[in-house]
């Protein structure tokens, strides 16, 4: 018995320390995100008395709701969570009393049947009747030995009681936890309903546009090309001067860092939103138009500085109609572009560090003023930069 009620206070000391570590995580992630979603607001904020319609506004809205359902996820995992340690603690409490009975019971017993023994035979006289003085020692041991297991058996019960309190105390909290997170999720689900409609809406607003809409696509894609034949260009010049002279040993051993903080590696700007992945994906507002990318885009509100995300070389600075300027920096076999900068703080040659500012991102007047980075990573073929940037 005495088994299963160890095994019980074990069980309930366990579950709500694991809980605590996975709703402190929860906890933190949940906060994470909202932080996250206070910043896109920000983002969805214009300056001017109207707001600026836009297809990155689509983005920028879609990236809201990806982190609102996140929210709303973490809560009914956290609602799982404190449902699991409900039904433990419930468990708990069913065997704690069960024991607790027996326990009562047991101990009424042996103090009933201690009374009458005393009662008829009292402690003194049993020692002093013993024949001789070894089994009189015995006989003391003996009563202690029965005085010590009543200490021990009252101890129990009050430990037992004490524990099955603060079960039924954390089984109440968690009861309050539940309908405070089930009040929230329902706030949360209202208002991502209002967001999807204010979506659906503006997807409606900028479908009437169509033609502007892919006339802009066909600009976009214009500068793409323009930026790829820059790269292109790059790769070609260092073909030839690879044919001249091998990648010296810092070169090769700043390409294999590259490569070791995969993954690891700092964002080009310092706050942002990821609003156009890498890769094919559907046109936010056009039917059966698609767009291929081959970075990323970030926005980001306010004045933003771009930085390089690996100490290495900048290899080229060019003036790309559409595109502002862009900076290509070299990291041993590696490059990272960096396009749409303005008042560009470095120079071709130039030695650059982790993080180092090398301009600013253009804040874009026809987009709530707005700063969006176009990021790519190339090493014989464009790789997703989402792969390689830290999680934030």
């Amino acid at each position: 018995m005495r088994h299963f009620i160890l095994v019980a206070i074990i069980l309930t000391n366990f579950c709500s320390h694991m809980y605590g570590q996975s709703r402190a995580e929860l906890e933190d992630r949940q906060k994470r995100t909202l932080d996250e979603i206070s910043y896109v607001d920000k983002l969805l904020k214009s300056t001017s008395k109207e707001k600026i319609e836009s297809i990155n506004s689509v983005k920028i809205l879609g990236n809201k709701l990806s982190l609102r359902e996140s929210v709303i996820k973490e809560m009914e995992s956290e609602m799982e969570l404190l449902n699991e340690r409900i039904g433990i603690n419930r468990q708990a409490i069913d065997m704690m009393e069960n024991d607790l009975i027996i326990l009562k019971e047991d101990y009424s017993r042996a103090i009933i049947n201690s009374f009458k023994s005393e009662k008829v035979n009292p402690e003194i006289v049993y020692i002093l009747s013993a024949k001789d003085f070894n089994q009189g020692y015995k006989r003391l041991k003996y009563l202690q030995q029965i005085a010590k297991f009543r200490r021990n058996e009252a101890e129990i019960i009050a430990e037992l009681k004490s524990q099955i309190e603060d079960t039924k105390n954390r089984l109440e909290n968690d009861l309050n936890k539940i309908s405070d997170l089930k009040h929230r999720e329902i706030i949360q689900r209202q208002i991502l309903q209002d967001e999807q409609t204010k979506q659906q809406r503006l997807i409606r607003t900028l479908g009437n546009k169509e033609k502007q809409l892919r006339k802009d696509l066909e600009e976009k894609k214009k500068i793409e090309k323009r930026i790829e034949s820059e790269i292109a260009r790059i790769v070609e010049e260092e073909k030839k001067r690879r044919a001249k002279s091998e990648m010296t040993p810092e070169q090769k051993l700043i390409g294999e860092n590259f490569a070791d903080n995969k993954g690891r590696l700092p964002w080009p700007v310092e706050k942002g939103i990821i609003t156009n992945h890498f890769g094919t994906h559907q046109h936010p507002v056009l039917k059966y138009v698609t767009e291929e990318n081959y970075g990323i885009e970030i926005t980001s509100s306010g004045k933003t500085l771009a930085r390089s995300i690996f100490k290495g070389e900048v290899t080229a600075i060019s003036a790309i109609s559409g595109a502002n300027m862009t900076v290509i920096i070299r990291h041993g076999k590696y490059l990272s572009v960096y396009s749409n900068l303005i008042k560009v703080k470095v120079k071709t040659g130039d030695l650059v560090n982790t993080k180092q500012e090398i301009g600013e991102v253009f804040q874009d007047p026809g987009d709530n003023n707005n700063c969006i980075i176009k990021f790519m990573i190339f090493e014989q073929k464009y790789l997703n930069p989402e792969e390689w940037i830290a999680k934030i």
